[in-house]
């Protein structure tokens, strides 16, 4: 089945996950999709290394976490982002350190104040499933708020 990206998330300048001009980070680009998942393109660097040739977990955890909360941005249009209350992942192979990768993440349940997302790893050229979490990432989700006057000491 092939799907239709409908519009790019877009990438800050610092974030470690996104941040284009953060020299440490993981210069990870986000896709909306045609059936309401988001997707995820991150390629590996050496600097990103567990064991030999496999990339570090904690990597794969944070882009897995940034992409989840990122894909309520699709159905609340960018004006709720996601913060993590629980994160349980289970892995199921290695990930190759040499070959770019893809996370895609969907909503599955949404209430007034938590969001559920399962979320998937995947090598770009191989297919595999590299993890799964089974719906087993809460996201408490709040408005993004929006200054209307300026502050009294003048900060924001």
């Amino acid at each position: 089945m092939l799907l239709k990206v409908t519009g790019k998330q877009p990438n800050s300048k610092m974030c470690l996950v996104c941040g284009l001009k953060n020299q440490f980070g993981l210069h990870t680009n986000f896709y909306e999709l045609d059936n309401n998942e988001l997707l995820a393109i991150f390629k590996p660097r050496k600097e990103h290394q567990s064991y030999p040739g496999r990339l570090h977990g904690g990597i794969i955890s944070t882009i897995l976490d940034e992409t989840i909360g990122r894909a309520i941005m699709i159905q609340s249009e960018g004006a709720i982002w996601g913060v993590t209350i629980d994160l349980q992942i289970r892995f199921k192979k290695p990930a190759p350190l040499d070959e770019k990768l893809r996370v895609v993440g969907r909503i599955t349940q949404n209430s007034s104040r938590f969001f559920e997302a399962p979320g998937n790893y995947y090598c770009m050229t191989v297919q595999w499933q590299l993890k799964d979490t089974e719906n087993t990432l809460k996201h408490l989700w709040r408005k993004l708020p929006i200054l209307t006057k300026k502050p009294r000491n003048g900060k924001l």
